[in-house]
């Protein structure tokens, strides 16, 4: 494929990867069971019923098929592989909304919204060395590199003005598309706030450190050594299960109607394309780099959802970039496109009709 050709794609997982998938989780090699008392991370007895339904009732072809039924693409950029379903609009004036996952989310992530934001011309990447987009063949990925490949990407689609919408890693990456492709945005949506202080507001800084103190573990690992994950993540399913489900248990709405055979779809994903240790690269990555500041001339909005892991300071938001909406959610956490569908669904829709032209 030329480095500047955008290719139709399928997801076509192998049967013989999917057996071995059912085999490996048939034959895990579980922990000896200890009578523990206090929070050390999710519990043995969920990861074990989780890694049952998905190496018994589960149907990775099901969710393959729903994949698929969305039309998607791939291309050489930067010299890695990008992907991204593409769901263009029969409408010549429909706005183009970029849906930016994080880790350890997905394209998966954003399958509830889709329909609900037919309206609009959907492009949701697989980040640089997540899921079809990876691994990636070399470092280096920062969120400012792959916000550079998310802007390329659009524009090859043949879109000059959008709108980005991102969420954990997503926020990263949509804040440095703010800056690196600026002149074409729309408006940028996000539900995180990196890099902005919360010291201020005695809520979010109280937040975010109970999240330093007791839930970043796995931030403190993939940020320093995330080599020495990357056997663990690749070679045992159920070890990469319990990696990633211990963030949906922690970081949703204990009320969030989370779909279970969605989670382990996101979780196959990592699994069937490797890509556990070059997502958590970023990781590594963002601690090498410096922080960049946010946009000032793009309009943006915020979403807060009151069980995230932070809670962003408006007063610092409205310092930061041209904020032009500012919505408080009743529910949800992390993950809206999965938690909250209808509700991310409606704020898209009202955050773009307040910033197209």
């Amino acid at each position: 494929m030329a480095e500047s050709e955008v290719s139709p794609f399928r997801v076509e997982v192998p049967q013989e990867d999917v057996d071995d998938l059912r085999d490996r989780l048939l034959r895990t090699r579980w922990p000896v069971d200890q009578d523990l008392t206090g929070e050390r991370g999710i519990p043995l007895a969920r990861v074990r019923e989780l890694a049952e339904r998905w190496a018994t009732s589960w149907d990775w072809r099901a969710w393959e098929a729903r994949l698929n039924a969305v039309p998607q693409v791939v291309t050489t950029i930067d010299g890695t592989t990008v992907h991204a379903l593409h769901a263009r609009s029969a409408d010549p004036d429909a706005v183009p909304l970029v849906l930016l996952h994080g880790w350890p989310g997905s394209v998966v992530e954003f399958l509830r919204v889709l329909e609900p934001l037919g309206e609009f011309s959907l492009v949701v990447p697989s980040l640089p060395g997540f899921g079809f987009s990876g691994p990636t063949p070399d470092g280096g990925w920062t969120p400012e590199r792959m916000a550079r490949a998310v802007a390329e990407l659009v524009h090859r689609l043949g879109y000059d003005r959008y709108v980005v919408h991102g969420g954990d890693w997503g926020s990263h990456v949509g804040r440095d598309v703010a800056r690196v492709d600026g002149r074409s945005l729309l408006g940028l949506h996000v539900t995180m706030t990196p890099g902005v202080d919360v010291s201020g507001d005695p809520t979010a800084a109280e937040k975010w450190t109970r999240y330093g103190r007791d839930l970043a573990g796995y931030n403190k690992l993939q940020s320093t050594r995330p080599l020495s994950l990357a056997p663990a993540l690749t070679d045992s399913p159920a070890g990469l299960l319990a990696w990633i489900a211990e963030r949906f248990a922690e970081w949703t709405d204990p009320a969030s109607d989370i779909d279970e055979d969605q989670l382990l779809a996101d979780v196959a994903v990592y699994w069937f394309t490797r890509t556990g240790p070059s997502s958590a690269q970023i990781y590594w990555e963002r601690q090498h780099a410096p922080t960049p500041e946010w946009a000032r001339d793009v309009p943006t909005g915020v979403a807060v959802l009151p069980h995230d892991l932070a809670r962003p300071p408006r007063a610092a938001m409205e310092a930061a970039v041209d904020l032009v909406s500012w919505t408080e959610f009743d529910r949800g956490g992390h993950f809206p496109a999965m938690e909250v569908p209808d509700l991310l669904a409606d704020e898209l829709r009202r955050f773009v009709r307040a910033v197209r032209p």
